[in-house]
Formats: C-alpha cells, sequence, structure tokens
C-alpha cells in the first residue's frame, strides 16, 4: 500500500521550489522523521513552510463533487473510492495541515479532483522517496 502526503505549500516556497522539488521534499521527509525531543522546531518549520486547508470546505467540495458516483463514500472525515474497473482502493484522510491518501495505485483517483480545487500542491511519498507537484502528476502516469 502506498501513503501519499499532500501539502499545500505557501507562494514563497512554490518560487522557490517549483523547478527543485527535491530540496522542498528533503526538508519534509527530515521534519517526517524529526524525533519527539525535536518536535517544536520541527512544528515551527512546518508551519513556515505549508498553509492550513480549509478542512471544513475541502471536506464539503468533496463530498459535493463526488457524492452521486458510485465508487465514492464516506464515513467521518475519511473519503473512499473503490473503483473495482481501475481496480483501485484509495482512502483520503483530511487534516488541517496536510492530506493523507493510501492506496494500491500509482495514480489515486483524488489527484485528479484535487487538481481541481489547487495546483500547487506538494505530493510526497515519504516511504519510497517520490515527490512530485500535482500539477505534474498527469505526466507521471
Amino acid at each position: 500500500m502506498k501513503v501519499f502526503f499532500i501539502f499545500k505549500i505557501k507562494d514563497e516556497f512554490i518560487s522557490l521550489y517549483k523547478e527543485n522539488p527535491s530540496n522542498l521534499f528533503l526538508i519534509l521527509r527530515n521534519i517526517y522523521k524529526l524525533q519527539n525531543n525535536e518536535l517544536i522546531y520541527g512544528t515551527t518549520l512546518f508551519n513556515q513552510l505549508i498553509n492550513k486547508f480549509n478542512k471544513r470546505d475541502l471536506d464539503c467540495k468533496l463530498f459535493l463533487k463526488l457524492h452521486t458516483e458510485i465508487p465514492y463514500s464516506k464515513r467521518g472525515d475519511t473519503h473512499y473510492f473503490n473503483n473495482l474497473y481501475r481496480n483501485e482502493v484509495s482512502r483520503l484522510i483530511v487534516k488541517n495541515t496536510y492530506l493523507k491518501i493510501e492506496t494500491d495505485t500509482n495514480y489515486p483517483s483524488f489527484f485528479k479532483i484535487l487538481g481541481q480545487f489547487n495546483h500547487d500542491l506538494f505530493v510526497c511519498n515519504f516511504n519510497n522517496s517520490d515527490f512530485f507537484w500535482l500539477d505534474n502528476a498527469k505526466t507521471l502516469v
């Protein structure tokens, strides 16, 4: 199972890292792997890099857009996409500071949907050292 974390990066850092996303990935990965005694430092650095999601608004937008589609369901803060035709089972968890997609596919349906809301999202798979800007994801498929 692949786990993607999606971050909404602040504009000033988008201009810095748009052409060189590996440095942004290294910063986020280092924050992700920080020890408990370094959490205050990590939180400060993380908050300087990212904009928060409007969790409630995004939850509503996703639900309104997808609730009529058969492979979609929602329980609590978690959105599910179970598309047997594409051999996809994906779960999107919406948090204030990040989105988390757990999936069994390389290009979950949630990427396309999230790209319609915001193009400047940065996607990281820390386990596989994979990263990309969401608007570039279509070229990776």
